[in-house]
């Protein structure tokens, strides 16, 4: 695999999807070292796709991914990422990925992917949903730009952001209740530095950014965030519509058709800049208030 090019966070990145092969079809990752000291849940699904990939021709990308978050992962730990070669058929390869750690003595399974590969055919059928008019990148406000007014309650954000760069068409600290039919939150995102020229590349690293603002959809009908909210993606899925550059300007629509019992349903669309709609999103999140 090829670095990613020159010091930049896109090094940093790559450095999170470069994984160690310690035998055949097991990978083992690292995790970052942050002030706030957790594994955030997009590192853990693009390091699962990065090992299923590295089991898969190249001529084969990914087009889905499923996968279940079990536990949370320990920042101190290694992540094993076991490889299992369910398919190579004609057109089709499947594979299925479990992530292991070490808990107080027992191996555990904290995350499960399944990804499937298909072989590029001529189409009988190609549609594809129309980007949004929304202004360009280069005119709007950076997230750095945004939370400098708000402070200490933006630094995590910022820390969890520091590989993805974002130009925002609203600020996410403010709270805003959303009503429909407008209830989506739209804004541009690309991994800073630039990335190999390797596909699977591109789609572990939009997988890691694709988690990054998703949850927030479920909570713009009350407002955003409030104080002490907490929440945990149990589930994300990844469609893969046409080949997407994760360095390059993409814009992410997420929004949320339903929400109950503590948990949100909430799916994303994703374009390239040039208007070609690259990905579709889904997540179910857990949302608690800080009296539960």
């Amino acid at each position: 695999m090829t670095a990613a090019v020159g010091d930049s966070q896109a090094a940093a990145l790559m450095a999170v999807l470069q994984l160690e092969e310690r035998e055949t079809d097991v990978f083992v990752g690292q995790t970052p070292r942050t002030s706030m000291q957790r594994i955030f849940g997009g590192q853990v699904a693009g390091q699962a796709l990065m090992a299923a990939g590295l089991t898969v021709p190249a001529e084969r990308p990914v087009h889905s991914l499923h996968s279940y978050f079990l536990r949370p992962g320990d920042p101190k730990e290694e992540i094993r990422y076991v490889v299992e070669r369910i398919r190579d058929g004609r057109s089709f390869s499947t594979r299925r990925v479990l992530a292991y750690q070490w808990r107080k003595g027992e191996d555990v399974a904290i995350f499960a992917l399944t990804a499937d590969y298909h072989r590029a055919e001529t189409p009988v059928a190609a549609h594809f949903l129309p980007m949004p008019v929304v202004p360009s990148p280069d005119d709007l406000p950076s997230l750095a730009d945004v939370a400098g007014r708000h402070g200490s309650p933006a630094e995590g954000a910022l820390e969890i952001s520091r590989a993805v760069e974002q130009r925002l068409l609203e600020d996410p600290f403010e709270r805003q209740i959303k009503e429909l039919p407008h209830t989506e939150t739209l804004l541009w995102m690309r991994v800073a530095g630039r990335l190999p020229d390797d596909g699977a590349v591109h789609a572990a690293a939009l997988t890691f950014v694709s988690d990054l603002t998703l949850l927030s959809a479920g909570l713009a009908r009350v407002g955003g965030w409030g104080d002490g909210t907490v929440g945990a993606s149990l589930d994300h899925a990844v469609w893969f519509h046409a080949p997407v550059r994760a360095d390059e300007w993409f814009l992410y629509e997420t929004d949320s058709p339903a929400a109950s019992g503590g948990l949100a349903l909430c799916f994303g669309q994703i374009w390239a800049a040039d208007g070609t709609h690259v990905a579709t999103v889904a997540q179910q999140g857990l949302l608690r208030s800080p009296k539960d």
